[in-house]
């Protein structure tokens, strides 16, 4: 039988069980409790002090009565009906915290028995980050072997847009526990990428927050992310207007616009500069694409740099490079698909995080100085 996401493995005849085994013993403790009164009544009217076997049946009384209650918290469920209880694990949470709020939502009947089990059975220590649910019938058993076994849980695994791939390999081994290397090796390995329908995995891992199960490989994570591109983008490649173009060249210059644009209301224009550049044979002058190329860089671009030569440096080759740079998001994919219509050959950005955008290299050369002095007057 499948079971449902979010809903404890509880079998149906453990129900009857739990009632009739917590019934049982309630009646024995109760049968007891009311033996040993009687008994203790008789013998303090017969002796001044209670007999040893008054004080024996009262600790079984105590001990049955204790255990049926015990196992009551621990067995017994609790009915949350239709009521989803959403429950996010993060590395370093405390046991103690995650069990207080399954107990204040109503999913178990005692957090401080929730908390001695799993500090006994080492569960507290073994906790998978992820994302767990509750709903239907729970109890501190079900609740247990829940958290043990990572049942249902799903590992939150955010992309952010302009990722470049070594940065996503990154991501999927800190948030996934994934192999980084075997992912890097899957961006090189034609007949996996073949099988996706891409040319490369640069560009065609859609940013996104994906919630995969505990365990997912590098593999499986790369297709997730390639079929989520596919959805997202279907209806995109028609060609960009005066400047036909393929799918996969639609890409390369998205991602261009995405590491350029912080501006989302600018990606069109960007767009069109570079379109403009395209259609007349113009090196695109990309900085992006000459870091890119160098395997990135946490320092400015000097001379040199520019002046060394990659299939990226695109301003040494002319047109767009051989793949994309990182993963665009749908509104850089959406302006490359169908930029702007605009006469602009030139861009510089003015500090702000927005561009001065001229037609003319004489233009766009006032327009660097210009931005040169403001940032002396700032």
């Amino acid at each position: 039988m499948k079971q449902v996401p979010g809903k404890t493995d509880i079998k149906w005849w453990e129900y009857p069980w739990y009632g009739f085994v917590t019934l049982f013993l309630l009646v024995v403790g109760l049968v007891l409790v009311l033996g040993g009164v009687i008994v203790g009544m008789f013998n303090l009217f017969r002796k001044p002090v209670a007999s040893w076997r008054f004080v024996l049946a009262l600790l079984v009384v105590v001990l049955v009565s204790g255990s049926a209650y015990v196992y009551f918290l621990y067995a017994s469920p609790v009915n949350i009906g239709n009521r989803t209880v959403p429950l996010t694990i993060n590395a370093g949470d405390r046991f103690q915290t995650i069990s207080h709020r399954l107990y204040s939502e109503g999913v178990i009947r005692s957090d401080r028995l929730l908390n001695a089990l799993a500090k006994w059975t080492e569960v507290d220590r073994k906790l998978i980050p992820g994302e767990y649910s509750f709903t239907g019938r729970n109890s501190v058993r079900s609740v247990l072997s829940k958290l043990r076994n990572a049942e249902g849980a799903q590992v939150r695994v955010t992309i952010v847009e302009g990722a470049p791939i070594w940065r996503v390999a990154s991501i999927l081994a800190q948030q996934l526990k994934a192999d980084s290397a075997q992912f890097m090796a899957l961006a090189q390995d034609k007949r996996f990428l073949d099988s996706l329908g891409v040319p490369s995995l640069e560009g065609y891992l859609f940013p996104e927050t994906y919630f995969l199960a505990p365990g997912t490989d590098a593999k499986t994570a790369a297709e997730k992310m390639v079929q989520m591109f596919m959805l997202k983008t279907h209806d995109l490649w028609a060609g960009s207007a005066g400047y036909p173009m393929t799918r996969d060249q639609i890409v390369t210059l998205a991602s261009i616009v995405q590491a350029e644009s912080k501006r989302p209301e600018e990606n069109g224009i960007i767009a069109s500069v570079y379109v403009n550049r395209l259609r007349i044979g113009m090196t695109l002058d990309a900085d992006p694409t000459v870091i890119y190329g160098l395997g990135g860089l946490d320092r400015p671009l000097s001379r040199n740099d520019l002046d060394r030569v990659t299939p990226y440096n695109t301003y040494r080759v002319a047109g767009l490079p051989p793949t994309p740079i990182n993963s665009p998001g749908l509104a850089a994919l959406e302006a490359a698909a169908s930029p702007d219509s605009t006469g602009y050959l030139f861009f510089v950005a003015d500090g702000t995080g927005a561009h001065i955008f001229s037609h003319t290299n004489d233009e766009h050369n006032m327009a660097r100085r210009h931005v040169k002095i403001m940032e002396r007057v700032q």
